[in-house]
């Protein structure tokens, strides 16, 4: 593993013509994030459209599978699910298995790739970027750097892949994103194999399970401070010109479970 200081690059005349709209969101169930999510994808395919939109999330506890997923890799047993209240939903990202609820924060970037000055078809380079955001907002929390392995998504630490990254690309648009694990409880983490043997690279080892800041360097850190950490380094991992800062969601929800209203910055 190496770490990902370096992978953002400036790229000339790359700079994006929007700015970026950050939704502050509050918590909400899967099923209608990603109602929200599909909404969101078919407003940014027209150039004219929806300006480079990152939420910042928390889902309701639940276990999502990627693409590269199965239900193989969530060691509990449906019963048990049941018990905990854990629905289990297959989803158009890509990456695997990710367990979800309390502790965790989700930031969701929706963008065509030409408005950040990428190019249409730069889905690895919008990658690079994302991951080293996340990195930025590792290191802006004083919870170190992070690693970066070849072949595999996501950035680890020494418990285990501090964030899962998720995609999915759509006629240009990059949908989805990042689960960065600040502070939750790790025993059921421990169940979910996010990165299974399967999708490894041949000789590379890596923890199956995720971890969390916390955990990795023995002390409290606020959700807040990494929710700030995290639209700072996708601020400048993609050099979004102007930044407005939203409270709510970016398309109500039925029945509404947030109060939305606008504060503009910078």
């Amino acid at each position: 593993m190496h770490s990902p200081t370096g992978a953002v690059t400036n790229v000339p005349n790359a700079a994006p013509r929007k700015p970026l709209a950050v939704w502050l969101a509050g918590t909400i169930g899967l099923d209608d994030y990603l109602a929200m999510a599909e909404r969101l994808a078919g407003e940014m395919a027209d150039p004219a459209g929806r300006s480079p939109t990152l939420v910042v999330c928390e889902f309701e506890p639940c276990i999502s599978i990627g693409r590269a997923g199965s239900r193989a890799d969530v060691r509990l047993a449906d019963d048990e699910l049941r018990l905990r209240r854990l629905p289990v939903r297959f989803v158009g990202r890509g990456g695997g298995a990710v367990l979800h609820g309390p502790g965790q924060v989700v930031a969701a970037l929706f963008a065509r790739l030409d408005d950040l000055g990428l190019g249409s078809h730069a889905a690895g380079a919008f990658v690079d970027r994302l991951q080293g955001g996340l990195a930025a907002a590792i290191t802006a929390v004083d919870c170190g750097s992070g690693t970066v392995a070849e072949g595999v998504h996501g950035i680890f630490g020494r418990t285990g892949l501090l964030a899962a990254v998720g995609l999915a690309f759509r006629r240009g648009v990059a949908c989805h994103g990042a689960f960065l694990n600040v502070c939750p409880a790790l025993d059921l983490f421990h169940r979910v194999d996010t990165i299974p043997e399967r999708l490894k690279p041949a000789g590379l080892r890596l923890p199956a399970t995720m971890g969390s800041l916390e955990a990795d360097v023995q002390r409290r850190v606020r959700l807040q401070d990494a929710r700030t950490a995290v639209v700072q380094g996708f601020t400048d991992a993609f050099g979004f010109p102007r930044t407005h800062v939203n409270a709510g969601f970016p398309i109500r929800l039925q029945p509404p479970t947030q109060s939305e209203f606008v504060s503009r910055v910078g």
